[in-house]
């Protein structure tokens, strides 16, 4: 059995504002570790496979960022895609390059900037996930055991069909549901069988092709379309011509909640998708106050706050609670922790006064 994994690398990370920029987004960033986020991912892959199996979708403008930070990669390995069009079309344009080069590999589909602490857990896991997605056309997520009534994530329901696999459990999933409010969650978390939805998928790239052709016959034409010109001199551009076509459609929506037999490992990982600034919180020890502190900062009567000096300037702060305090070269950011969520609106702002050389 061959198994690949795809990173998806295209997202700009804008949560994570003033940090992150259109020019080097989160997954570029050492947010925890002195390695960025997508290195740890490759890094944690290159346990489980070659470095040859590892494939990173992306766009354009990050590219020679990927080439960069992770030398060892084939060239052939980086998939340009030439517009955002949702998570279904970037799979699927990965998938047919991916079995072209292995056929009937399993394959590992997973976000670039998702920190995992217990990486040993996540391998097992993983290599459980592998087993049962390779026997026929099973499809496996990973789903994480919540910790807390969390609205930002979706939210996976099991059934108590379970089997055993390396000694996890493998449950049947019932449905997925989108992000719900805090009095739904908190009935998800009171009731038991429900997981936040990680991202993480795993089935063979002939599995999800026939899924695509299923459920989203428009994505699978241009597909096809796509595939028969990969040997030829007119490649590139038929990827940029036809891709452009595609509808905007997501795996989750598109093809996860209308498949059959898929299947979720509940799993404990020191998992987070690092969605926003608190997420340092969760990620990083706090002082005695629960600041989470990094940088060069002088804090007196400081309470709850994230701080982050980027630069080397101090940041001096005196008398405030549940705030984000981040100081880059040319932006600083003072933010409630409760608007961390909204940081985006601040991108919007600056778009809408052309002061884009802050983005």
């Amino acid at each position: 059995m061959i198994i690949t994994s795809l990173i998806m690398a295209g997202g700009k990370g804008e949560r994570f504002w003033p940090k992150s920029r259109t020019n080097l987004p989160k997954q570029f960033l050492n947010i925890s570790g002195n390695k960025s986020m997508i290195q740890q991912t490759v890094e944690r892959l290159e346990r489980l496979m070659e470095i040859d199996q590892v494939f990173i979708v992306t766009n354009e403008s990050y590219a020679e960022l990927i080439r960069v930070q992770v030398p060892h990669l084939p060239e052939e390995n980086i998939i340009i895609e030439p517009v955002g069009k949702n998570t279904a079309p970037c799979v699927g344009l990965a998938a047919i390059q991916i079995e072209r080069k292995y056929p009937d590999s399993t394959m590992v589909v997973l976000p670039s900037d998702h920190i995992i602490k217990d990486e040993e857990e996540f391998l097992r896991t993983l290599r459980a996930a592998i087993e049962v997605a390779s026997r026929d056309t099973n499809i496996v997520t990973l789903g994480i055991n919540p910790l807390y009534p969390e609205t930002g994530y979706g939210y996976i329901e099991s059934t108590n069909h379970t089997v055993q696999i390396n000694g996890l459990e493998v449950h049947l999933v019932s449905r997925f549901v989108e992000k719900p409010n805090l009095e739904t969650a908190e009935k998800y978390i009171q009731q038991g069988g429900f997981y936040w939805n990680s991202g993480i998928f795993v089935w063979k790239t002939t599995t999800v092709l026939q899924k695509i052709k299923e459920f989203l016959p428009v994505v699978y034409d241009i597909l096809s379309t796509i595939r028969t010109a990969l040997d030829g001199p007119d490649k590139e551009q038929t990827i940029k011509s036809e891709f452009i076509k595609m509808p905007d459609e997501s795996i989750d929506y598109g093809i996860m909640e209308k498949s059959d037999h898929i299947y979720v490992i509940p799993c404990k990982l020191g998992w987070d998708d690092v969605g926003s600034w608190t997420a340092l919180d969760r990620i990083n020890d706090r002082d005695e106050n629960g600041n989470v502190i990094i940088g060069h900062t002088l804090n007196m009567d400081t309470k709850r706050c994230i701080i982050e000096s980027n630069n080397g300037k101090l940041i001096a702060t005196l008398g405030i609670e549940d705030l984000i305090v981040v100081d880059t070269e040319d932006v600083t950011l003072i933010c409630s922790k409760d608007k961390a969520q909204e940081v985006k609106r601040l991108l919007k702002e600056l778009r809408s006064q052309h002061l884009v050389q802050y983005l």
